[in-house]
């Protein structure tokens, strides 16, 4: 999400930061207990985007990413680290369907070795 801009007075213009929200507040959205969204912290599906290490801070729509991976626990009997695979192996899918639909290509060239044949 990105950050949103206002005018100020004098025709100044100032930066607004994207609201962040605490651990309860993510959880209570997605419907799960504070250390479930704690665990998925932990195995690296959500990655805090301000406040402190003892008081992290989210993204709203992280809870998007929590309720998808306790619906493939759920679905497919998946533990947490399955959970997360799956969500990001999803997550990327999505961008890849963005991509195509917007008419943009799918990958780089970066890293590709072109191999020539020798006699």
């Amino acid at each position: 999400m990105a950050a949103t801009r206002r005018r100020a007075p004098r025709g100044q213009l100032i930066k607004r930061t994207p609201r962040l929200v605490t651990v309860e507040v993510l959880a209570r959205d997605a419907g799960v207990h504070p250390e479930i969204v704690r665990r998925f912290v932990q195995l690296g599906l959500l990655e805090p985007r301000g406040g402190t290490r003892v008081a992290p801070l989210f993204r709203p729509q992280d809870a998007f990413l929590i309720t998808r991976a306790m619906r493939l626990r759920r679905d497919l009997g998946v533990n947490y680290a399955g959970a997360v695979l799956a969500s990001e192996l999803l997550n990327r899918i999505d961008e890849l369907e963005q991509r195509l639909r917007a008419g943009a290509p799918t990958h780089t060239q970066q890293g590709v070795i072109a191999w020539t044949r020798t006699v």
